[in-house]
């Protein structure tokens, strides 16, 4: 991610040392603004809406009780009284699993602030010494490398520009999202834009799961009226423009891979890994695609 914009400085003639110190530090900043002033914000936002949950399922609840009366044939109330008893069972393990992740964060804060030193240390000298420590793994490898170096290379430029549309995506699809939200002036605005900025990481699932959260808020504050029809539209609009548009315009033909084969890829590496699986199953694709593009074939 960094090493693209590091090439793009050294462009206009300066030294790369200059290069690496400009981007490192806009790193450093940029990291500490999601830290200090993104998260908290997004952790009161997520805060106070757990306290909302038990209101919001006192209104649903109503809502679902309101069903058997107007569809007898279809709904019982008994049925009506299952559902709600296993979504009440489903929120409380979820709240269960929210306090142990947060009280084993505490444990491991230790772990966490010996990383916050490291990691950019590590990040200022793999773009600094970058030809260098490429340099001294080559020396382990034979010269005629054949197969390994086309798959190098193609897997080297389709990820790197992977990993920067994506970037670009995750922040524009965020700030849409933010802007839409906060016009209609939606609950929650920052965290849910958050969540269908992230969503975009995993193709299609995402996008499809984060729906739900957004339609839910919507309708818990204004019900069926003109102003939930309206951030639905902004939503599917903002959607449809990140998969029709932006997502053209940033990846073009790099990630040369179809449909089928990234849901195939979803599938496979997330039974196999679970969600990093799925976090990571188009680079995990395009490292197949790639060695199979290098596969020697008979004429």
């Amino acid at each position: 991610l960094l090493e693209g914009i590091v090439v793009w400085l050294q462009r206009f003639h300066l030294p790369r040392l200059v290069s690496v110190v400009i981007v490192f530090v806009s790193f450093i900043v940029f990291v500490s603004a999601i830290m200090f002033g993104l998260l908290p914000q997004v952790s009161v936002q997520l805060t106070q809406l757990m306290q909302q949950v038990p209101s919001m399922l006192g209104k649903g609840q109503e809502s679902l009780m309101r069903l058997p009366a107007m569809y007898p044939e279809l709904i019982t109330p008994d049925q009506i009284t299952s559902i709600i008893s296993t979504i009440k069972t489903e929120i409380g393990t979820l709240g269960q699993a929210v306090l142990s992740l947060s009280l084993s964060s505490v444990v491991g804060l230790i772990t966490l602030m010996v990383y916050f030193i490291l990691v950019p240390l590590l990040v200022f000298f793999f773009l600094k010494d970058k030809t260098k420590i490429i340099g001294w793994f080559m020396q382990f490898f034979p010269e005629d490398r054949g197969i390994a170096d086309e798959v190098w290379t193609e897997l080297d430029e389709q990820i790197s520009n992977y990993v920067r549309g994506k970037f670009w995506e995750i922040i524009i699809v965020w700030s849409a999202s933010l802007l839409a939200f906060s016009f209609f002036e939606l609950q929650y605005a920052m965290l849910l834009a958050v969540l269908v900025g992230l969503s975009v990481v995993v193709p299609y699932v995402g996008a499809t799961v984060v729906t739900f959260p957004v339609l839910l808020v919507a309708w818990f504050q204004w019900g069926w009226s003109p102003d939930f029809a309206w951030v639905t539209i902004a939503y599917l609009v903002i959607q449809a423009l990140d998969g029709n548009v932006l997502v053209p315009l940033l990846f073009g033909e790099v990630v040369n891979l179809h449909p089928i084969a990234i849901i195939v890829a979803i599938l496979v590496f997330g039974g196999l890994w679970g969600f990093w699986g799925v976090f990571f199953a188009i680079p995990l694709a395009t490292l197949v695609n790639a060695v199979l593009r290098a596969w020697p074939t008979r004429k």
